[in-house]
């Protein structure tokens, strides 16, 4: 089920009344439904679809900053971050999801804009033709997500009307706690240009992005804190996790192209599963191909994938970490 909120003029909230929007068309209800029809308006024949990585790093990114400016530092993977082209230079985790149909007409739906979103887009958005976005999909409400948001009125200032953002009602409350005035831009203050966002809230039952059935995959991002990832096609999602649980585990049998979080090696940590916990559920999870994201500079992507390649030999085990930039062809 999908509910909306508009960024404009006052924000509706359960129980509120429908009221005309500054800047908008039209009124608009509350709660929109989406005939089982749509869901999957997505597939064409006629269509050429791919992802493309926009980010694969941690909130912080690599390289760290204190790694390139320290004295006593040995880390390896920073500095060869900053050399042209590398694989080690992650920015937070992103994804375009690109579909170009036979008519003509690209649809970009793109998965979280967090903190170096914008830095992401200056880089990729040219080389895949990517104008306007045609749907934002929120994994969670922390800064590696959501950081970026700000900067999304360059596309509603100037490519386009405005952005649907699909997001929990619960992620759309942080979201409203960090960026009120984008919530609701009567709160804005200053003379500089806000965002033109429609933010409509998801629950775990299958939606549409621009005509794209998105089916959230809820997952643990630490005890007791549940976020999405998402299944579209034969991908399945997850950027950040510590635990899946049997009911998601579900949702994603049958994949062909698992994307998984694998913040670093050995050491565990409380909300992002290991290289080794990755590996492990990628065995669990029996996926045709895994690609690796959401990794610290604790991982030198080269060896690393190395020694991965191993796995193949011996297990038949297809599992890489991704890089920012990597294109990878899907049916959609």
């Amino acid at each position: 089920m999908v509910g909306v909120r508009v960024s404009s003029g006052s924000v509706m909230r359960s129980g509120l009344q429908s009221t005309e929007r500054i800047g908008s068309a039209t009124n608009y209800s509350p709660r929109r439904r989406y005939p089982s029809s749509m869901l999957n308006s997505g597939s064409d024949s006629g269509s050429k679809s791919r992802i493309v990585f926009l980010g694969t790093g941690t909130s912080e990114g690599v390289p760290r900053v204190s790694c390139l400016t320290s004295p006593e530092s040995d880390c390896p993977v920073c500095p060869d971050a900053m050399k042209p082209g590398s694989p080690n230079r992650r920015r937070n985790t992103s994804l375009l999801i690109q579909r170009e149909f036979s008519d003509g007409r690209i649809s970009n739906v793109v998965i979280d804009a967090g903190k170096f979103f914008y830095e992401s887009a200056m880089h990729w958005f040219p080389k895949y033709n990517v104008q306007t976005m045609d749907a934002l999909v929120i994994t969670h409400a922390h800064a590696d997500a959501v950081g970026g948001l700000d900067d999304l009125r360059d596309w509603t200032n100037n490519n386009q009307e405005s952005l649907p953002i699909y997001l929990r009602e619960t992620d759309l409350d942080s979201v409203e706690s960090l960026f009120f005035y984008l919530v609701d831009r009567n709160k804005q203050t200053g003379g500089g240009g806000v965002a033109k966002l429609t933010f409509e809230t998801i629950d775990d039952s299958p939606f549409d992005a621009d005509g794209l059935e998105m089916i959230p995959l809820p997952v643990e991002h630490g005890r007791g804190q549940e976020i999405f990832g998402f299944r579209f096609g034969e991908v399945s999602y997850i950027s950040d996790a510590s635990a899946i649980s049997d009911s998601t585990t579900e949702l994603i049998a049958g994949s062909e192209l698992l994307v998984l979080d694998a913040l670093r090696p050995a050491r565990t940590h409380g909300t992002h599963f290991t290289l080794e916990q990755a590996v492990d559920e990628a065995r669990r999870l029996g996926v045709k191909r895994t690609l690796l994201t959401d990794a610290t500079h604790d991982i030198d992507h080269v060896p690393v994938n190395a020694e991965l390649a191993k796995l193949k030999e011996s297990e038949g085990l297809d599992i890489q970490y991704a890089y920012d930039g990597m294109e990878i062809s899907v049916e959609l």
